[in-house]
């Protein structure tokens, strides 16, 4: 397909990476959010802004949906002025977002019913590596609809995993992952806090933990963030504490045993209960290491820490 048109609705951290990303390849991108500021840095890099999901979808050959939730995707697509009603027959809609496989499987039914065509495409990788093209994709399609767009996909991700045909396997998939970021982020901010009440240097701590046997990409990641009192929102608390309670339902529906999964994701639930929801999930290293201060009845506050910039994720 040459230069086929793109419509990216949602440009948060990682909208706004991958709508960038496609400008950067030539093509001819409209973006629409709820977030004026958002649009303007996105006008910025070069796209075009439209006032509605239907406005925008009216022109598009492939629909990519960047927002954070089920709701929020099923508004953009089938709510007033949706996208869905508007999308030239016969375009494809990449669905992005971390939610249930059910919630994927029924608006990729709804699709269909329409004539629409659905890659159901959960990212990760951060929105440097989203900018960059080399953010990971976990793609569920058919087979004529993937060979159409792997061309595409592979400008905006390195690597695309094809994991599946059925609508919700990326879906699945992508849970299974941040079930495990959440396990690992979890426990290397634990250990980390109990190192630093041992009395000892967190960082080179942390040195020893990246050369060794408890190494985590998560871990390292944001640990190194926390370090350096970088606080700037990049992965809110919400999402791994979303994700990671998307995950253990799924697991409680199959009986499923998960304890350590059902810890962390405990652990992210208290984070946000403490007020931390808009704090980058870094956080979480200062959030146990005031717990561990504190005494065991007691959760340290939300406001304990210091607030964030205000950068709420964005969703049209």
């Amino acid at each position: 397909m040459d230069k086929p048109r793109i419509g990216v609705i949602g440009v948060g951290n990682m909208g706004l990476g991958i709508a960038l990303r496609l400008c950067d390849q030539g093509l001819a991108v409209a973006v629409r959010d709820i977030d004026p500021a958002r649009e303007a840095l996105a006008r910025v890099g070069g796209c075009t802004v439209a006032p509605t999901p239907a406005a925008l979808a009216a022109a598009v050959d492939l629909l990519i949906i960047v927002v954070v939730d089920a709701a929020q995707t099923r508004d953009v697509l089938f709510g007033a002025d949706g996208a869905a009603a508007a999308l030239p027959a016969g375009a494809t809609v990449m669905l992005c977002p971390t939610i249930a496989p059910g919630d994927t499987a029924a608006a990729a039914a709804e699709l269909a019913r329409r004539g629409l065509a659905v890659i159901d495409a959960p990212m990760s990788g951060g929105p440097q590596r989203a900018r960059e093209g080399r953010m990971s994709l976990m793609v569920a399609a058919d087979d004529e609809v993937f060979e159409r767009w792997q061309p595409w996909l592979q400008r905006l991700a390195e690597p695309v995993f094809r994991v599946g045909r059925r609508p919700g396997d990326g879906a699945r998939t992508k849970l299974v992952n941040n079930l495990a970021a959440a396990i690992n982020l979890s426990g290397a901010c634990e250990a980390l806090a109990l190192a630093a009440r041992l009395g000892l240097d967190p960082a080179v701590t942390l040195d020893v933990i990246e050369r060794s046997s408890g190494q985590s990409w998560a871990g390292s990641e944001r640990l190194r963030r926390a370090l350096a009192g970088r606080d700037e929102p990049l992965a809110h608390m919400t999402l791994l504490a979303k994700d990671s309670a998307l995950a253990m339902a799924e697991a409680q529906a199959l009986q499923q045993p998960a304890p350590v999964g059902a810890a962390a994701s405990a652990t992210f639930a208290r984070a946000l209960a403490a007020g931390l929801a808009r704090h980058d999930d870094s956080a979480l290293y200062r959030w146990l290491l005031q717990a561990q201060s504190q005494p065991q009845a007691q959760q340290p506050p939300g406001d304990a820490l210091s607030p964030p910039p205000p950068a709420p994720e964005s969703a049209p």
